[in-house]
């Protein structure tokens, strides 16, 4: 018997929600996907904040070729010397604080918060991990523990003990870090509770409460991070520097990777207890060659600025009687509705009329805009038109 790619999707293929999108692709290019039927679909979410350089990018599939063609995968991560993963150490590193000066591949954000997690703990040889009310790390158990909402956390109890999570932008619940407070998790621009902005001191006073207690400052930047803000890594807006990043999402330009750079002198923690940490996949060539051409791309192109070319763009020519509030920080930005129905009309209206957009897990009433940063302006233009339709709809 015969089934369509849409029945076996369906009913061999585990489901993340009720209702997903049923897009039957056929191929993506640039800021655009096509389905099986010739359909056309801007796409201004990026794959959650993956694609930033769009899809199909010649210079990613130049180098993914180019290392395929080589090799794949040689060993465990950490026991061979391969050249995709030290020119990456290379050239990211002279991008960021020299206190960050070495990497740590794995496979995908969340494996990068479990990896961060152990180095913080083997390092301070504390217990306690401290992380924010409605702040999104991840799935695995570790994250999870961490991860600031109940609602998704309940079914998969018992949890990682010794976390707590605080209050966002309450100075006085900086007081909860202590001398036992291994690390504080923290996304520097709050993306799953709807692109919440933090002031310049709030994040100045966290770095300065970390420091007084010997609480390592971790950096989650798996959705901010590589330009999507304005600046390659987020945590330059507020003239900070954590002591752990943690990256994922954009790294590889499609490519599932993920990686945390901290110290080299932290990194020890795993060198001196002989395979503290492994993953088999961690560092593939195939993806590092992804990632490194990646990285080049959004260097060379000079793609932070076109974020915040995009930034002034949403906020000038994005307006609606229905738009509650817009808070946009380069091309990440949510727009607050009246409710989450709306929101859910408004994605269905602009999916059948050529728009992909999302929602956010902790801010429900607020639309997910991620455009790639490699977007023209009339592509923008293209997408807000759409967009301002739905809001007419709903």
């Amino acid at each position: 018997m015969h089934f369509s790619h849409r029945e076996i999707f369906l009913k061999h293929i585990a489901q993340t929600s009720p209702s997903p999108l049923n897009i039957e692709v056929e191929k993506a290019e640039g800021v655009y996907i096509y389905d099986k039927k010739g359909r056309v679909y801007l796409d201004f979410i990026s794959g959650i904040a993956v694609s930033s350089v769009g899809h199909q990018h010649p210079e990613i599939k130049k180098a993914i070729i180019e290392q395929l063609n080589k090799y794949a995968h040689i060993m465990v991560y950490g026991e061979t010397i391969q050249e995709p993963q030290t020119a990456y150490a290379q050239l990211i590193t002279q991008h960021l604080p020299s206190t960050l000066n070495c990497i740590y591949f794995v496979n995908s954000g969340a494996e990068a918060i479990e990896g961060s997690m152990k180095l913080a703990k083997g390092f301070t040889q504390r217990p306690e991990i401290i992380s924010f009310e409605n702040a999104y790390h991840g799935s695995t158990q570790g994250a999870l523990s961490i991860m600031g909402n109940e609602f998704f956390k309940t079914k998969y109890r018992p949890l990682l003990p010794a976390t707590k999570i605080i209050k966002w932008n309450d100075y006085n619940a900086l007081n909860t870090i202590t001398k036992d407070t291994a690390a504080v998790f923290v996304e520097p621009i709050r993306a799953e509770a709807g692109v919440l902005i933090p002031s310049k001191e709030y994040m100045q006073a966290l770095r300065q409460k970390c420091t007084e207690t010997g609480t390592l400052l971790v950096m989650d930047e798996i959705q901010t991070g590589f330009g999507r803000t304005g600046k390659l890594f987020a945590f330059e807006h507020f003239d900070i520097v954590p002591d752990i990043l943690v990256l994922g999402k954009a790294m590889g330009g499609g490519l599932p990777i993920g990686a945390f750079i901290a110290s080299s002198e932290m990194m020890q923690v795993f060198t001196n207890q002989p395979l503290g940490h492994l993953t088999t996949f961690g560092g593939n060539a195939i993806c590092v060659a992804s990632a490194l051409a990646t990285l080049k791309v959004i260097l060379n192109e000079n793609l932070s600025n076109k974020a915040k070319f995009i930034e002034d763009y949403l906020q000038r020519h994005l307006k609606h009687p229905a738009i509650k509030e817009l808070r946009i920080i380069g091309a990440m930005g949510a727009v607050q509705l009246n409710s989450s129905e709306q929101v859910m009309k408004a994605i269905d209206w602009c999916l059948k009329n050529g728009l992909l957009i999302d929602w956010f897990l902790f801010a429900p009433d607020c639309i997910r805009l991620a455009p790639p940063l490699i977007i023209k302006e009339n592509e923008l233009k293209e997408g807000i038109v759409i967009l301002i339709e739905s809001l007419n709809y709903v």
